[in-house]
């Protein structure tokens, strides 16, 4: 079956019974494949979904993935009636998805917008962090014990350490003889690295419902005033820390190139955006911080920045089983710019620290 039959059979599965136009594929994301499947209607006007194929490789418990985020987003649209809020399509089972085969199929409402894969522009920027900031604070009431771990040991940097050090090992691609730099500098920041899971193992840091993925095209704008309008891609959401989220959207927004640029001498993070980021995350949610989620939210930046060079380097090793990659060196790519990146955090994490400092200051001024 080609794939505009079989997007036109989910389709139909999933209840829309419009006159089918097409699909077009979607770029996004490391991990599922992604469609825009577009439609007519009885009145003539065009009208579009979001299909996409889960990776079951990458998520073991696609069925607990998806009561997370049913979970998730009901809670959400019930504190936000008749606003704009992601919406996952039922099967005539309830089914918010369909198993085909080794396909495992869900859609969603289409929202008309533009993202962001690197931004300079600060509005923007404090926008999203308004964004995750309010996202948190919107489930800060959830019973965390309803969710599922749908990958566990998401974010446990010890895990993922001891994840690539077997992948190392193994070298099932026979290609570590190649990456003894990488692999070495790894090594060399594990302890500064696994902070953030020591303390939380030593009940020092509070787990929260986190979104996990908190890249800044994991928020969709307006194209009109670039305001944001919805957070996308809840399939880590699960219970996890302040500083997974502020970490990972530092490492993916306030780098000045992209995660997978190969030019290396250009990878740095950029302060302003870094401060711009923190006043918008920190407005929503420093009058709810512990202390001491304070204290690491700066170093959250350079620990999920190192722990996603981890996974990149112990996938390259492994043969590029989980990211999708481009061409045979882009999981090396990408290892070799989060390390360019961590480097130059470690260098400026008493700047950011300071940064951090004041945005709380600031936050907290405000009644």
């Amino acid at each position: 079956m080609d794939l505009h039959q079989r997007l036109l059979e989910v389709s139909r599965g999933f209840r829309i019974d419009y006159e089918y136009l097409g699909y077009e594929t979607i770029q996004m994301g490391n991990v599922n494949r992604t469609y825009k499947v577009n439609f007519r209607m009885p009145d003539g006007m065009p009208k579009s979904f979001l299909v996409q194929n889960v990776n079951t490789y990458a998520f073991r418990n696609p069925v607990g993935l998806m009561e997370n985020i049913d979970k998730v987003t009901e809670h959400i649209r019930a504190k936000k009636p008749g606003q704009l809020a992601l919406h996952f399509h039922h099967t005539a089972q309830r089914k918010t998805y369909i198993v085909d085969g080794k396909n495992f199929w869900r859609m969603t409402n289409y929202v008309p917008s533009v993202t962001y894969n690197t931004v300079t522009d600060l509005k923007v920027v404090r926008n999203a962090g308004k964004a995750f900031g309010e996202f948190q604070m919107d489930l800060a009431d959830f019973d965390i014990s309803e969710l599922t771990e749908t990958i566990p040991g998401f974010h446990n940097t010890r895990q993922r350490y001891e994840n690539f050090l077997q992948a190392v090992r193994e070298d099932k691609a026979g290609r570590a003889c190649q990456v003894q730099e990488e692999i070495d500098y790894l090594l060399s920041v594990q302890d500064l690295a696994c902070t953030l899971t020591d303390l939380q193992q030593q009940g020092k840091l509070p787990l929260r419902v986190t979104h996990n993925d908190t890249k800044i095209n994991n928020v969709l704008f307006s194209p009109e005033d670039n305001s944001a309008m919805i957070v996308i891609d809840l399939d880590t959401v699960m219970p996890g820390l302040m500083g997974h989220d502020f970490g990972d959207a530092i490492r993916f927004a306030a780098n000045f190139v992209e995660e997978d640029c190969s030019e290396y001498e250009k990878v740095g993070v950029n302060l302003e955006v870094f401060r711009a980021f923190a006043e918008g995350f920190l407005s929503k949610t420093a009058q709810t911080m512990t202390s001491q989620e304070i204290d690491t939210l700066a170093l959250s930046c350079f620990v999920l920045t190192v722990e996603l060079a981890t996974r990149f380097l112990a996938d390259y090793l492994d043969g590029d089983l989980y990211f999708k990659t481009n061409y045979p060196e882009h999981n090396l790519v990408r290892t070799r710019c989060q390390i360019a990146l961590a480097k130059d955090m470690y260098k400026h994490l008493p700047e950011m620290e300071q940064i951090v400092r004041d945005c709380v200051e600031a936050a907290k001024a405000v009644k």
